[in-house]
């Protein structure tokens, strides 16, 4: 019998490998004032700037500014997977729910049974950033 990607060869749901991945995001209403505040007054690398997002270089962590009309009061951690998709349905059946991103229609982050928000990204083993040098 032959396993699919989801499952293991006795039929259970197989396993999703997450691993952090130095980044957070924090939503604001206004990138004008955050890019100030994070550019100016903390002193934070600007990476990329677009409509929507900022980018910055805060020393170990990459920090993604978002625009947002409704603003999260917490900031959301990140961890790398090799399939969304299938990290997604293996954490809705863990009781985690998907929470769409307001200024990114489309996109959601997951919020776990403890209500923790974090986000998944699909990327594969040494792709993307990492820990980010000074």
């Amino acid at each position: 019998m032959n396993a699919s990607p989801d499952q293991t060869e006795n039929g259970a749901q197989a396993r999703v490998l997450f691993r952090s991945n130095c980044e957070i995001a924090v939503h604001v209403a206004s990138l004008e004032k955050a890019e100030h505040f994070y550019a100016d007054i903390l002193g934070f690398k600007l990476l990329g700037k677009t409509a929507r997002q900022l980018e910055f270089d805060t020393g170990s962590l990459r920090l993604y500014v978002n625009l947002d009309p409704r603003p999260l009061s917490c900031f959301v951690p990140s961890f790398d997977v090799a399939d969304r998709e299938a990290a997604r349905e293996y954490l809705a059946g863990a009781g985690c729910k998907a929470v769409p991103i307001n200024s990114q229609p489309g996109l959601y982050y997951l919020r776990d049974p403890f209500g923790m928000l974090f986000d998944i990204v699909e990327r594969k083993p040494g792709q993307g950033p990492q820990a980010i040098a000074g």
